[in-house]
């Protein structure tokens, strides 16, 4: 146990240090230069409604996009459906993530996130106001994910993800990775701390005959076509650093104050607050702000979101011990333009 308590110190301090140097790396000027802005979006409904103030101590299948080193936390088996709806308009975002104990302290994930845009017109040059039919632009990430508890108070783990973008003619596909820690300390392990590096990983390019261009040579006899080559773009990767406290107030009745930094390579870095009242472990309300700069000045703020979170949970416990159960979430982010993200989620766990 003091070896591998010796092997995780050394890992934490080499990822502190790591992350270290890029903490201070956003630059607000960059702002829309990333690709892959899906990677930003958090699909899941629990974590939504603090938004994602508690990176410090998510558990489960949602760490896959919190902090993959809370993933450890699976009991057995848990299986989580996530639907989110941006309000006055036609896109849908689902997910769908698995996690499954794999060993004594071992847990093996599986995610995968869907974006929905509805049918767009296609327009060109000569045809601007369109008429030529419709076309339906796909976003979707698939995560593959492995965290493992080195003790009762250290948690850590890695995830590969696969990104995807295409429209009829014209398509990326990328490759990043995740990785986090999460540590557990006080009298009743009720104070959190987690750091997490997301979205690490090479360039993307778009290609495809989207990109080709026909036109006629000069004596009007031969046709040319002229494939276009589409310029790299960054992934947006960024560094979570939480912190989260459980206020025990007896067997009844918990709060859980929680807070993060987010330091984005491309935008503002945000701050984020958040507290959730829980009830018999089975009612749970949590509220959440995010802060950038600028957040209340729509023509300076650099996110669609406006700084308020909220959100509810009803956790169906069942069995002998009454370490299943069913859960229904739901949270909602305040947003401008567009009237809010509202998502609602299902979990099983087993």
């Amino acid at each position: 146990m003091k070896r591998t308590m010796n092997r995780t110190a050394v890992l934490l301090a080499a990822l502190a240090m790591f992350c270290g140097g890029t903490a201070y790396a956003g630059n607000p000027d960059r702002a829309g230069s990333a690709g892959a802005t899906q990677l930003l979006l958090n699909p899941w409904a629990r974590s939504s409604g603090w938004g994602l103030a508690n990176s410090a101590s998510v558990r489960g299948v949602e760490a896959m996009y919190g902090n993959i080193a809370g993933l450890s936390q699976v009991n057995k088996t848990e299986l989580v459906f996530s639907s989110t709806r941006v309000a006055d308009t036609g896109m849908n975002v689902n997910s769908i993530g698995f996690g499954q104990k794999l060993g004594s302290s071992g847990v093996l994930g599986v995610t995968a996130t869907t974006f929905s845009f509805g049918e767009l017109e296609v327009t060109t040059y000569d045809n601007p106001e369109g008429g030529r039919g419709g076309y339906k632009p796909t976003m979707a990430n698939i995560g593959l994910a492995y965290s493992k508890s080195f003790s009762n108070s250290i948690f850590g783990g890695i995830l590969i993800r696969v990104v995807s973008e295409a429209t009829s003619n014209v398509r990326t596909q990328g490759v990043c990775f995740d990785a986090g820690i999460h540590y557990v300390t006080g009298p009743q392990d009720n104070m959190h701390f987690g750091i997490a590096l997301k979205n690490v990983g090479p360039a993307m390019q778009f290609s495809g005959d989207g990109l080709a261009v026909q036109g006629l040579l000069v004596n009007g006899s031969d046709q040319l076509t002229l494939q276009q080559r589409s310029g790299k773009f960054e992934i947006p990767s960024l560094l979570n650093i939480g912190a989260a406290y459980d206020w025990n107030v007896n067997e009844m009745h918990r709060v859980t104050f929680a807070g993060t930094f987010i330091s984005n390579s491309f935008t503002k870095d945000q701050g984020l607050v958040g507290v959730e009242y829980a009830f018999r472990k089975m009612v749970h309300l949590r509220a959440g702000y995010l802060y950038e700069k600028d957040i209340t000045s729509a023509e300076e703020r650099a996110s669609w979101f406006t700084g308020p979170s909220a959100g509810v949970s009803f956790d169906f416990p069942f069995g002998q011990e009454k370490k299943s159960a069913v859960a229904i979430d739901y949270g909602y982010r305040t947003t401008n333009p567009f009237g809010g993200f509202h998502s609602i989620g299902l979990r099983l766990s087993f």
